[in-house]
């Protein structure tokens, strides 16, 4: 007779081994993929705010904020980098408005 309390382990398949590992690959490579172009948009978009030479750019957060009067809806991100000129490191807010205009809110030490 068996046991009762005994369990009966049963091994996944190969075939859903994969799968999953390749599910896996995916979103890892997906959210790679828009990590860089989210920190590449701000790079260049800091370029234009004036901080020419910066390096190791981190998207900290993204908010989308709406303005009461109008309900235009819009995001701010909070960025952190290191300003090579000034030899500190920055951290702040970027705020993207209308018709591509941009307002920073960032402070170096």
């Amino acid at each position: 007779m068996a046991d009762i309390n005994t369990t009966e382990v049963r091994k996944l398949p190969k075939g859903t081994i994969i799968i999953i590992s390749i599910m896996v690959a995916i979103v890892a490579a997906f959210y790679i993929f828009t990590s860089t172009l989210k920190e590449d948009k701000l790079t260049e978009v800091l370029n234009s705010l004036g901080h020419k030479n910066i390096s190791d750019v981190q998207v900290i957060n993204k908010l989308r904020v709406e303005d009461k009067e109008t309900k235009y809806k819009t995001k701010v991100y909070k960025v952190k980098f290191f300003d090579d000129d000034l030899n500190k490191t920055c951290i702040g807010f970027v705020h993207f408005g209308r018709n591509n205009q941009y307002n920073e809110d960032i402070d170096c030490k």
